[in-house]
């Protein structure tokens, strides 16, 4: 009897011991990248608070099933009774740097962003598919790139919503060119044009005047401003110089523009892989908000206008300008030799109003200030209804029951108890706007004044309603190639942020690398890649991926405050967008440095020659009294007015004036 019972215990004793070794299940992703946090799925049954992992201990998130390894190594030990399914694929970190390095190179050597853009997510999806799958990872790496990431990029509404808004301003630049809304704004401007200095600030204005899109404002301006300075002999270089440096410039800073919904899309982008959890953000700010509050460290787009301003006001220049401006009021300048580009020609043509029309100024300003005073509006009532929701969900210490209102005056009144703790008119107004639903905002917006632009032009019979719908076609066939690379560039960011490319590149910086370099180094990076490829907007596409998330994580591994940190981001946002117009200007192969060349018939490489001398003097010091100071935590209010004197005096103590008959 005695031995069936001691049997019989070591019999309960085993299997007492097999249960529990199957008790606590980790279940790991398909791969891992090592040396980043890695969560799991863990099951079982009383799962307890933490789990012994080689000599440490890991919190167990009981309520979402999930566990996670911080700095995941290969073969990390669990207790005896812990089940740890090993991952199919354990990726070396430096691999994540293989897709954005790619694209980048690509875009240099070959000129080409699309293809570059997509050799680079393929990259990154073989790299997954070969450690996940094997080899057989290199082919399904082509269906992963269509069926996950670029899928996955068009299945967000924020991305939908950016491609329908840029496709509605695209229609609408179109409706107010055909309608003669554009040309009657060009014909108010040019009358004022009757000495050398009012010639140029004519065209300087007319080039801010269009702000909506840079492409709409080089072939506009430059194609009817050359006849008016030709009259007063300004130089083509000079011409060419004024349409190229108002064009971009503007666009990137104007808050309703072709540019806007890109910029937007990017810092998106970027927010989705900081904000790991949606219900808790780490940034808890909108996108348009972190956009209208990069603008003041935009310094070099800021920077490029008051500097021409000066240049025109002092009637000085210097470098090669200088001698170009003599020669064209002596009556020696040169023939301009560049070949006629035949898609340049396609797009004067397709901005010419309709013959025999009426060119009306306000069939282009109408339709603009609805889009413009719509957005503001959109903003308004998006942000007061997010602010009532917010409100309501809050109940505060002392509350039996949460709030319960429901107006604009209440919501007004009783902010300062959101998060942001708004006190002054103007801190309101900032809560207000980060609140926001700026795409939806947007929609509303571009829809109206696409509608405001084909009536006006249906009521005056500028455009029959066939040939209405042409041009709104025709329009959005211009940003189709715009939205590709806007698409490429949303799969580049998911594939960059599945294989924690931020990661490796802060550990490139280290633990000692100060944050206040990450703008600096964003600025010139952005404008090497612009100067090498010749597009401002393949630069963005680039660099945004990898910079915002990588300023974030340098930022809080320097053990910054969130408001540091986020002056930091802000300050990273603009640099890429002035660094790309920067290259853009210096760049001999930039679509808009051509276009203007173009537009103007000014001989490409005489543009080049004198535009790069001023380009390249704002560019510096936008770097050494803009953004640097900034990013050690000096007001914009402080570091514009000294970038701005500065530049005065450059103009005053190196330009001289030309010698007028």
């Amino acid at each position: 009897m005695k031995r069936i019972f001691l049997l019989a215990a070591l019999l309960f004793g085993f299997f007492n011991s097999f249960g529990q070794t199957a008790e606590i299940i980790i279940e790991t992703p398909d791969y891992v990248m090592l040396g980043t946090d890695v969560t799991c799925q863990i099951s079982g049954a009383n799962l307890p608070d933490s789990l012994k992992m080689n000599e440490r201990y890991l919190q167990v998130d009981k309520e979402n099933g999930e566990i996670t390894i911080d700095d995941y190594q290969v073969g990390p030990q669990f207790e005896n009774n812990v089940v740890f399914t090993t991952p199919k694929g354990e990726i070396p970190l430096w691999m994540s740097i293989l897709p954005p390095v790619f694209a980048i190179i690509l875009a240099l050597v070959f000129k080409e962003v699309t293809y570059s853009l997509f050799t680079g997510i393929y990259i990154g999806c073989a790299v997954i598919g070969v450690y996940a799958e094997g080899w057989i990872g290199i082919f399904t790496g082509f269906i992963r790139v269509l069926d996950t990431y670029i899928l996955d990029s068009l299945k967000d509404s924020g991305h939908l919503s950016v491609i329908l808004f840029s496709l509605l301003i695209g229609a609408l630049v179109a409706v107010i060119s055909k309608n003669g809304g554009m040309a009657g704004v060009v014909k108010r401007i040019t009358k004022y044009a009757t000495t050398r200095r009012s010639g140029q600030f004519a065209t300087y204005f007319l080039g801010i005047a269009i702000f909506f899109d840079d492409y709409a404002n080089t072939l506009v301006v430059g194609n009817t401003m050359k006849s008016v300075t030709d009259k007063l002999k300004i130089s083509r270089e000079k011409l060419a110089y004024i349409v190229d440096s108002t064009a971009a410039p503007i666009a990137a800073i104007a808050f309703i523009t072709t540019w806007i919904g890109a910029e937007l899309g990017y810092i998106s982008d970027g927010l989705d892989v900081i904000n790991v959890d949606p219900e808790n953000p780490v940034i808890d700010q909108g996108v348009y908000s972190i956009f209208m509050n990069s603008l003041s460290y935009s310094f070099y787009p800021i920077f490029t206008l008051f500097f021409m301003f000066f240049l025109i006001w002092k009637k000085k220049d210097f470098g090669p300008m200088r001698q170009y401006e003599q020669a064209a009021i002596e009556g020696r300048s040169e023939e301009d030799d560049t070949p006629v580009d035949e898609e340049v020609e396609a797009e004067l043509r397709a901005l010419e109003p309709e013959e025999g029309i009426k060119k009306r100024s306000f069939n282009a300003v109408i339709p603009i200030l609805v889009v413009v005073f719509g957005t503001i509006l959109g903003l308004v009532v998006t942000g007061f209804d997010s602010s009532i929701a917010a409100i309501n969900d809050l109940q505060l210490p002392g509350m039996h029951e949460k709030f319960n209102i429901s107006t604009w005056g209440e919501a007004w009144a009783n902010m300062q108890y959101l998060s942001e703790k708004p006190e002054t008119f103007m801190q309101h107004i900032g809560t207000l706007i980060g609140k926001a639903d700026s795409y939806q905002a947007l929609l509303w917006s571009s829809i109206a004044g696409l509608f405001a632009a084909l009536f006006l032009s249906l009521v005056q019979r500028t455009l029959s309603v066939g040939k209405s719908m042409s041009v709104v076609i025709s329009g959005f066939k211009t940003m189709l190639p715009a939205v590709i690379i806007l698409v490429l560039a949303w799969a580049l960011a998911g594939i960059t942020e599945d294989l924690h490319t931020a990661d490796f590149i802060k550990g490139l910086f280290g633990d000692s690398f100060s944050p206040v370099w990450i703008p600096a180094i964003t600025f010139i990076l952005s404008a090497v890649i612009a100067f090498s490829t010749g597009s401002s907007w393949s630069t963005m596409a680039l660099i945004y991926p990898i910079m915002l998330p990588a300023a974030w994580a340098v930022s809080q591994g320097a053990d910054y405050a969130v408001a540091e940190s986020m002056n930091i981001f802000y300050i990273t946002v603009s640099s890429v967008l002035a660094g790309a117009v920067l290259g853009d200007h210096c760049s001999p192969i930039s679509d808009t440095t051509i276009l203007s060349s173009l537009a103007t018939s000014c001989n490409h490489v005489n543009h080049v020659r004198t535009q790069l001398p001023y380009a390249a003097t704002v560019g510096v010091v936008a770097l050494v009294f803009g953004i640097i100071p900034a990013a050690m935590g000096v007001s914009s209010l402080i570091t514009i007015p000294i970038g701005v004197v500065v530049l005065f005096l450059i103009v005053h103590f190196f330009g001289k004036r030309v010698k007028e008959n």
